[in-house]
């Protein structure tokens, strides 16, 4: 039976997460299922609502996938999302959290007013975490008085579906912190692994710049598109290939982050942009959410 929610943190009850997109709203939903008190916040209650109904969604879409009576499924869902709060007020939010997971989108600047109000507004013992995929936390972490709290927790999308949790640690972070972290990650259900803060952690480390060098070889000629993908699923045992992840990534997100590396980097050829990749952004086109990318999804159901 999946309806028992227990959680097996002790020292990490109530949880803060700012920002309430797609990952956020994941996030949320992941750890109020586990059990714990979750305040959502956002800047705009509109954006609230929806990620509320959207984890309500979610939660009725997977206990109909589970053993039970009507009313337990109808219960899970209920206690579910009574664990979880909103707010438009981001000091009043972090106020009586153990836990705060920062996911707004990949603005440095942002992300370093943020952190400033919660530091501010949090418990002085609270856990200060962030969800970035790409940007450092060295240098997230400029403006905070205390880094021996800070770390990062990168959920991957869906995040109820996904089972990877990278957790990170600055030259920083204490090792109570980091073991805290690990922690929440097992409790919530996650594969956690460790690593130090590096550009792009350990997935999109290795994922970004292989993109960039499926990408460099087509504009050498060298194949097709659709031969490399096809290469690559059949030859290597990937679900896609790398265009087709391209597309589903979105060849935006792909580009702006080579482009941190590479302003950060600018000596490191593995961070070199591609000229093909840089038109078809300036043209709209970025994969499955525009319906065009590398390839066309035009005329097709898929999303």
């Amino acid at each position: 039976m999946m309806f028992t929610t227990k959680c097996a943190i002790q020292n990490i009850r109530n949880v803060a997460i700012v920002g309430s997109g797609l990952m956020g709203s994941g996030i949320a939903q992941v750890s109020a299922s586990s059990g714990l008190n979750v305040v959502l916040s956002d800047v705009k209650q509109d954006s609230l609502d929806k990620a509320m109904k959207s984890i309500n969604k979610s939660l009725t879409r997977i206990a109909k996938k589970q053993n039970g009576s009507d009313k337990e499924k109808a219960d899970y869902v209920t206690l579910t999302m009574s664990r979880i709060k909103t707010s438009t007020n981001v000091s009043t939010a972090v106020t009586d959290a153990d836990l705060v997971i920062e996911a707004a989108i990949e603005n440095i600047e942002l992300k370093r007013g943020l952190f400033a109000q919660i530091e501010q507004s949090a418990k002085k013992d609270a856990i200060l975490t962030t969800n970035t995929s790409s940007l450092s936390l060295e240098d997230i972490a400029k403006g905070l008085d205390d880094k021996t709290r800070f770390g990062g927790l990168h959920f991957f999308n869906p995040v109820p579906v996904m089972k990877l949790l990278e957790v990170i640690r600055s030259d920083h972070t204490s090792d109570e912190t980091f073991a805290t972290l690990i922690k929440y990650g097992t409790a919530i259900g996650k594969t956690t692994v460790a690593c130090k803060d590096s550009p792009g952690f350990i997935v999109n480390r290795l994922l970004i710049p292989y993109l960039f060098q499926a990408i460099k070889m087509y504009e050498r000629e060298d194949a097709s598109m659709t031969d490399i993908d096809a290469a690559m699923k059949l030859g290597a045992s990937h679900p896609m290939g790398p265009f087709e992840l391209a597309d589903y990534v979105g060849l935006d997100t792909c580009k702006f982050i080579m482009d941190g590396w590479a302003a950060k980097y600018p000596d490191n050829p593995a961070f070199a942009a591609s000229p093909l990749l840089d038109a078809l952004v300036a043209e709209g086109k970025l994969g499955r959410k525009t319906k065009e990318g590398f390839y066309s999804y035009k005329n097709t159901n898929k999303q």
